[in-house]
């Protein structure tokens, strides 16, 4: 039998309906194996019951598919709104406006529209032939081809790695919206009033949309400070000395993680965030524990 799935809503409709949401990231598994992990994650997820889900796309386009396949199966089998990201790396303009029609055929009306990161052992970013060099430019080709698709896009509270000025990256995200993004997902931060700052600084600018916040529970100490390198964030003392004293005991620099995150998301919420979106690392736990934390 045939089974008939509606479209997916925009999340510009459940911020309207809802106010606060809540929002997972998943990336796609590397094999087979990693595939069933994943699912056995989005079960354990789906009680918890997050706004929407988002699947990440390797870097010059090196998951396509497995990110294509994990979003359908979210959706299909979990019943989860699934936001796929899409980035200009690697694809020609012809390319992308195939991919946003495929998105749009399977049901999918949200997608994450972002520049992407070079191919792994590339230095910086390099145009594709007939391609796009920026995610305001494949804003506006989703929304003249798909007008029907939310679209989020990324901001950087601390600023973008390669921006020469926090003015300059303001600048960027303002094209962003501008070309038609629906609202913004912040990069990892770990400190709120970074947040706030980033969210005075955009309303001045004339950046309307929601600002959602990018939360990241911590699992390790070097490898949040790998992650934070990459995307240039930073890491509060008091938050680096907790984990230093834990030293290598998994259980217990989780907890710090999660006790740390949760406290970000209190206060964010307490002062009127629009939600929070977890990058979570495909694992469950953690969204889990701060799932119970928030609603006790």
């Amino acid at each position: 039998m045939l089974i008939c799935m509606l479209p997916d809503r925009p999340i510009t409709e459940l911020f309207a309906q809802r106010g606060t949401l809540r929002s997972l990231e998943f990336f796609p598994p590397k094999d087979e194996a990693g595939v069933e992990a994943l699912r056995q994650t989005a079960e354990a997820l789906r009680r918890i019951g997050p706004d929407f889900v988002s699947v990440t796309y390797g870097a010059g386009g090196s998951t396509r598919e497995r990110t294509a396949h994990v979003s359908d199966f979210l959706r299909r089998d979990f019943g989860f709104t699934v936001m796929p990201h899409l980035t200009c790396v690697g694809h020609s303009r012809a390319e992308l406006e195939t991919l946003a029609d495929r998105i749009n055929d399977g049901g999918f009306r949200n997608v994450m529209a972002l520049r992407g990161d070079p191919p792994k052992g590339d230095p910086s970013f390099s145009q594709a032939p007939d391609g796009l060099r920026h995610a305001s430019e494949l804003v506006a080709l989703i929304r003249a081809r798909q007008p029907g698709i939310c679209l989020g896009v990324g901001g950087y509270p601390e600023k973008h790695p390669e921006a020469p000025s926090a003015e300059a990256d303001l600048a960027n995200l303002r094209r962003k919206v501008d070309a038609g993004a629906d609202f913004v997902t912040t990069q990892l931060f770990f400190d709120n009033g970074v947040y706030f700052r980033f969210v005075d600084r955009c309303r001045a600018a004339g950046i309307a949309v929601p600002i959602v916040p990018g939360i990241m529970p911590v699992l390790a100490l070097k490898q949040i400070q790998r992650f934070t390198s990459m995307c240039g964030a930073s890491l509060p003392q008091k938050l680096v000395r907790r984990l230093e004293a834990a030293g290598d005991q998994p259980d217990v620099l989780e907890a710090i993680g999660i006790d740390w995150a949760l406290s970000q998301i209190r206060g964010l919420l307490e002062r009127g965030a629009p939600g929070y979106h977890l990058y979570i690392l495909n694992r469950a736990r953690s969204a889990l524990t701060l799932a119970a934390g928030l609603a006790a």
